[in-house]
């Protein structure tokens, strides 16, 4: 056993689990043919799924109350705790008419649709909602709503809160105390707004790296998944009889229930096609120690597994998960995902509550539809009383471990609206911790760090001062773009932590972005990497790192006689062996957060050369050898990674790298893509969507919505989450709406190609409408699509193509294009937006007059 498994096998034998724990006793048959087969769920002579003891037990008089309560519950008022609305679509005065169990932001959701509301209004609206369920009218029963949030690494939604490392980076640290440190903060953080339910812990065994969400997991090794679980639930809930679910601490969510990191392909929501015994041995790891440390509630996953929908999966929801590990709590929906249920809608799906599902997260404005089809359900008997009744008692024996009905009002608890809680000191020093214990060094010839902070160094990159990127995704938005430094205030960029150590050290630094120094240094820090995403909109098809401006860059301050320094954000390992080649040491960050400080902890020494910091970190996953590795995990048959599984330089090594191979880039480069996607899903890197009126001001829009002038856009879920943007023109002036962007594309690899999207029109124009690609406020042209618009099936999708050419022809350049697509009309219109994209094979249709 590597030495590095220790302490995470001591963390997972600490719970009550019997399971097949690696150092802990097993009651576990790993080897089943039947299950091995693939066939599917089979009777076995010894079960594969573990008994868990949960450290949470039934109370007796709590049990008394929830079949009390049962009693006085009305049909209505039951049917209304299986309803999870979000919150740009429900009221108090919702919350009360519907009896509605619980409520829901979504990532970049805010309170009147305000990034920047205060925690006041967070707790203004608490406040709102909690007294709505509490109201006895009408001979109701009190039941007080449970608020749910995404607060995945922190409570990412509020502006100045600590963001920590995203769980990719935790899983380098190998420190599952640290861990439970981190759960404890995040859930103090979300107390002061009056939220009481966090959907984290992500659990996913993540399998194949081109999945979008591989940073929300901690490793591809299911034992360091398993050590962490139970210490993130115990961090965010409290301990089993000590301060569980205290006023400090919030229900935590074991997710996604389950594979979902198992995907074929790593598509996000695709299917696990793997045996039982796997989904056991491996995605089901963390769910042991988290259930067993007394996870309240779990949230079903997208996924599939062997193609069934995990929303209505019986066998594992109910069987195996409540029956045979014993969970008592409740089985959370994923947004819509009971949508997707065969059989079913977003306004229909008895098959998922059958299934064991007990809250439907019904995040879209028609969520009164399917809390009228349920109550329909249950009185015709699809919906077996039992069932709802089971579900309702679980959802009270939630609020109740909770204590929900004693704390009274959000705003009169412990911590609620305690500003100074929400980035404290205390707070950002664990995060900082996190960061220089999640770095992992991949190459450090000639020992070039750590830097001493006298040197005259140069810290340049589109990553060095970039609070945002380098937080990456779920970061006051959704998606983690849209934001600048000051939607991060107590934060530090990686240049500010690196230049408040030289400072007082007495060295010199520059800051420049494009690498151009005043001052030739001693040594560059360049940082640079991935762009934020979240989830689908992170998909991949290859694991290839393309970045030719930052890499002709390393390579122009390698030559120009200076040790360049990389410094890597990302949210997987990726094939970049040009810019390892390129630089003297490579050190990869991940995604450190807000407390950018913690890098340079680590990459600077004291002021007398000694270590600083140490450098800890090991790689949770293996490092791909080229682009077309994936998946990649250690015991694979084949296994050759170009970094191992746990590999990470210290400073006590004396290790010199040698050239990587690049030829597999190469081939990758010299090809270029047939399709260039602008907006799929998410606005695609380097545009931005960007509302423009008649006045000619601007308005970049950065959450779920904008308004400016006479149009409105609103981001629409059409096959998956919020992939699609609905936009509305009131006919009040001219306006516009534009995926733009300051840096110049060359689009010329693609003349002879089309301009390509998909359209839903719901109210056809009542005046002109044109589409246009510009290089600049002279370079470039539109074209009407009036037409193509009118003759559109009304409320159906339909697709759009116009050749570049015609755009060539008014002038646009296409080799410096800023504005790859501008709609713009004077009139009425009700217009939805999918896959914005520059196909280079697509015929089409003659130029549109």
């Amino acid at each position: 056993m590597p030495s590095f498994y220790k302490p995470l096998m001591a963390a997972a034998c600490s719970f009550t689990v019997v399971a097949a724990l690696s150092g802990c006793d097993k009651n576990i048959n790993e080897k089943d043919s039947a299950s091995d087969s693939g066939d599917g769920p089979v009777a076995v002579e010894k079960s594969l799924w573990p008994s868990i003891e949960n450290a949470v037990k039934k109370d007796p008089a709590l049990e008394a109350k929830i079949t009390e309560l049962l009693a006085q519950l009305s049909l209505e008022q039951k049917v209304g705790q299986l309803m999870q609305p979000e919150l740009r679509h429900v009221t108090p005065q919702d919350v009360k008419e519907y009896s509605v169990g619980a409520i829901l932001n979504g990532g970049g959701s805010f309170p009147g649709e305000n990034k920047h509301a205060k925690v006041d209004d967070w707790l203004a609206l608490a406040d709102g909602f909690y007294h709505a369920s509490m109201s006895t009218d009408g001979g109701r029963v009190a039941i007080p709503v449970i608020w749910g949030t995404d607060a995945v690494h922190g409570h990412n939604n509020i502006i100045g809160a600590t963001l920590f490392p995203h769980n990719i980076g935790l899983g380098a640290m190998r420190n599952p105390e640290l861990i439970r440190q981190i759960g404890a903060a995040t859930a103090a953080e979300i107390a002061v707004t009056g939220i009481d339910w966090s959907f984290a812990p992500t659990l996913a065994v993540v399998r194949d790296d081109r999945w979008g969400r591989t940073y929300e997991s901690y490793a591809e090794d299911p034992e360091v998944v398993r050590a962490y679980g139970g210490m993130m639930v115990e961090g965010l809930q409290g301990t089993a009889g000590n301060n569980f679910l205290s006023e400090r601490h919030v229900i935590a969510t074991a997710k996604h229930f389950l594979a979902d990191g198992g995907t074929l392909g790593g598509v996000d929501r695709g299917n696990a096609a793997i045996s039982e015994a796997e989904l056991v041995r491996i995605h089901n790891a963390g769910y042991e120690t988290a259930l067993a440390a007394g996870a309240q509630t779990v949230m079903a996953s997208f996924s599939s597994w062997q193609d069934v929908k995990m929303h209505g999966h019986k066998y594992l929801l109910t069987d195996q998960l409540k029956n045979k590990m014993g969970f008592d709590g409740l089985v959370v929906g994923d947004w819509n995902g009971h949508a997707f249920v065969p059989g079913c809608t977003p306004v229909s799906c008895a098959a998922s509550i059958n299934a064991g599902l007990d809250i439907f997260m019904a995040p879209d404005a028609n969520w009164k539809e399917l809390y009228h089809n349920t109550l329909a359900q249950v009185k015709s008997g699809e919906i077996p009383m039992a069932r709802l009744d089971d579900a309702v008692a679980r959802i009270l024996r939630v609020k109740l471990r909770a204590g929900l009905f004693e704390k009274g009002a959000p705003s009169t608890r412990e911590l609620a609206g305690k500003r100074e809680v929400i980035g404290s000191p205390e707070h950002r020093a664990i995060a900082r911790q996190a960061v220089r214990e999640s770095i992992v060094l991949l190459k450090n010839n000639q020992q070039v760090l750590p830097v001493k902070p006298t040197a005259k160094i140069l810290v340049a990159g589109d990553g060095a001062d970039n609070i945002g990127k380098q937080a990456g995704g779920w970061s006051i938005t959704w998606q983690g773009t849209g934001n600048t430094n000051a939607d991060f205030p107590g934060g530090t960029s990686i240049y500010q932590g690196i230049a408040s150590a030289v400072t007082t050290a007495g060295g010199s630094v520059e800051l420049s972005v494009d690498g151009n120094y005043q001052q030739k240094p001693d040594v560059a820090f360049v940082v640079f990497g991935e762009d934020p995403y979240a989830e689908m909109q992170g998909d991949v098809n290859q694991l290839a790192y393309k970045d030719p401006t930052h890499l002709a860059l390393l390579k122009k301050l390698n030559a120009d006689g200076i040790k360049v320094v990389a410094l890597f954000i990302t949210g997987r390992p990726l094939w970049a062996n040009e810019f390892i080649n390129a630089a003297d040491a490579f050190a990869v960050v991940w995604l450190p957060g807000s407390e950018g400080a913690g890098v340079a902890d680590v990459v600077l020494a004291k002021a007398d050369g000694s270590v600083n910091a140490a450098v800890k970190g090991k790689l949770p996953f293996s490092w791909p050898a080229s682009p077309v590795q994936s998946p990649l995990n250690v015991g694979d048959a084949d296994y050759e990674p170009q970094f191992a599984y746990g590999f990470g330089l210290t400073y006590a090594d004396n290790t010199e790298t040698g050239l990587l191979d690049e030829t597999a880039g190469q081939i990758a480069a010299s090809v270029t893509p047939d399709s260039l996607p602008i907006f799929n899903q998410r606005v695609m890197n380097p545009w931005q969507l960007v509302l423009l009126d008649h006045l000619n001001n601007m308005q970049p829009v950065t959450t779920s919505s904008g308004t400016l002038g006479a149009v409105t856009v609103s981001s629409i879920d059409h096959k998956v989450q919020e992939d699609a943007r609905r936009l509305q023109w009131d006919g009040s002036a001219l306006a516009s709406v534009n995926f733009a962007s300051t840096e110049r594309s060359d689009l010329s690899a693609y003349a002879g190609g089309a301009l390509v999207f998909d359209v839903k029109v719901d109210a056809k124009p009542s005046a002109e409408v044109n589409v246009g690609i510009f290089c600049g406020s002279d370079c470039g042209g539109a074209l009407p699509i009036t037409q193509q618009l009118n003759n559109a099936p009304a409320g159906e999708w339909t697709s759009v193509s116009i050749a570049l050419d015609c755009f060539a022809q008014k002038r646009t350049k296409l080799d410096m294009v800023l504005t790859p697509f501008a709609l713009s009309t004077s009139g009425t219109a009700d217009i939805s937006l999918y896959n914005l994209r520059i196909e280079k094979n697509t015929q089409a249709p003659a130029c549109p007059e």
